[in-house]
C-alpha cells in the first residue's frame, strides 16, 4: 500500500524532498497535496510536480483526510507552530531538521505527537543513507576497535542567502549545518550524552553564529570535534579514529556517497533525480522517506535510529553550544 504525502511548503527543500519520493516506486509512495503560503507557488509546484491537490492554506492541507503523513519543509521558526497543527489534526509529521528553536519547543512537540498519537520523525536524512548504514554496521561489529575520537566539520559560502544570516528566519551556522556534525557524532557514541560540551564561534551583526567549533568529551576518554561555518567552503570529511583502525567520509559528510575504511573506498551512488536538484545528493532523502513508511506499516509512532531522545539530546546539546557562544532567539524567551 502506497503512503500518502502532503508536502508543506513549496520551497527549494520540498522541492527536492518530491523528486526524492519520485525515485521510490510508486506503489510505496505517493505525494497527493501540497500547501504554501503563496497559493500561485504552490499551484505552479502542483503542476511541475505532478500533485493532484492543492491546499491555499496549511489548515486546509491539515484536514485533508487522503494524508497519511505530512513532510514539513518549512524554515526553522515555523516547525513548531506548524507540526502542532498537523499533529493536533492527527496527521503523522517528518519534519525537517532542525525539529524546532530550541530544546522547549522540541519537548513541545514531542508532547503533542505523544497526546495525538501519532508518529514524528525529526528530518536527519543523514542518518538512512547506506553509507551512515554502514559505518553503524562497523561499528558494531568493533571493526576498528575502541573509539576514541570522531572529527566532523560542514563548511559552506551561504552568508548571502538571507535565511542563513536573519535571526528572525532562525539563521546561523550551527542550526542549519552544524546539526549535521553533531548528529554525526551522536550517531558514532551510540546516542551517548557527553561529559562535557565546549563550543567557542564569531558572531555576525545580526546576532547568530558565523561559525563555531564544539569539542565534546563522552565517558571512558572518548572525545569529538565538531566545526562549522557558513562563511567558508570546508573539506566537509568526518573521520572516526579507533584503536584499531579509521572510518572517514572523504567529502559531504551530510550526505555521504562514498566511505573509507582503513584505506578502502567504496562508493554508495544516490538515485539520479528526474528533474534538476536545488541541493547536493539530494535524492538521499528517499532513504529517510522509506524510513518513514516502514516505521508506519509497523504501526510505530518513532524511529529507532532517530528516536525522540535522539532529537531531544540534539536540542540540548546545540542550546548549550549557543549559550556559549551567545547566539539567543526571540523563541528562546518565550
Amino acid at each position: 500500500m502506497a503512503i500518502r504525502w502532503g508536502i508543506c511548503s513549496a520551497g527549494k527543500i520540498s522541492h527536492d524532498f518530491t523528486v526524492a519520493l519520485k525515485s521510490l516506486p510508486p506503489e510505496h509512495h505517493q505525494v497527493v497535496a501540497v500547501a504554501a503560503r503563496d497559493q500561485k507557488r504552490a499551484h505552479e509546484f502542483a503542476q511541475k510536480h505532478s500533485i493532484p491537490r492543492v491546499h491555499g492554506s496549511y489548515e486546509d492541507l491539515a484536514k485533508d483526510p487522503e494524508i497519511d503523513v505530512v513532510y514539513v519543509g518549512s524554515i526553522h521558526p515555523q516547525h513548531l507552530p506548524l507540526g502542532v497543527l498537523f499533529m493536533n489534526a492527527k496527521k503523522n509529521i517528518l519534519c525537517e531538521k532542525p525539529l524546532a528553536m530550541n530544546l522547549k519547543e522540541v519537548q513541545e512537540l514531542l508532547r503533542t505527537a505523544k497526546k495525538n498519537d501519532v508518529f514524528l520523525m525529526e528530518a536527519i536524512w543523514t542518518r538512512f543513507f547506506p553509507v551512515s548504514m554502514e559505518i553503524s554496521r562497523l561499528l558494531s561489529q568493533n571493526e576498528v576497535g575502541e573509539l576514541k575520537m570522531v572529527r566532523a566539520e560542514f563548511g559552506v559560502p551561504i552568508m548571502h542567502v538571507v535565511r542563513s544570516s536573519q535571526k528572525e528566519l532562525g539563521g546561523g551556522a550551527l542550526l542549519d549545518i552544524g546539526i549535521y556534525c553533531l548528529q554525526f557524532v551522536l550517531m558514532v557514541y551510540n546516542g551517548e550524552k557527553p561529559e562535557c560540551v565546549q563550543a567557542t564561534g564569531v558572531c555576525l551583526e545580526t546576532g547568530v553564529d558565523e561559525g563555531m567549533i564544539i569539542t565534546l568529551k563522552f565517558s571512558g576518554h572518548r572525545m569529538a570535534v565538531c566545526t562549522c561555518t557558513i562563511a567558508v567552503e570546508l573539506p566537509n570529511e568526518a573521520i572516526i579514529v579507533g584503536s584499531k583502525g579509521t572510518i572517514k567520509i572523504p567529502a559531504h559528510m551530510w550526505c555521504p556517497t562514498s566511505l573509507i575504511v582503513n584505506g578502502v573506498e567504496t562508493l554508495y551512488p544516490v538515485p539520479e533525480p528526474y528533474l534538476p536538484l536545488n541541493f547536493l545528493n539530494s535524492t538521499g532523502m528517499c532513504y529517510e522517506a522509506e524510513e518513514v513508511r516502514q516505521c508506519l506499516l509497523k504501526g510505530l509512532k518513532e524511529s529507532s535510529r532517530m528516536s525522540h531522545t535522539d532529537s531531544a539530546l540534539l536540542a540540548e546539546i546545540m542550546d548549550e553550544c549557543r549559550r556559549q557562544v551567545g547566539v539567543v532567539y526571540s523563541q528562546d524567551s518565550q
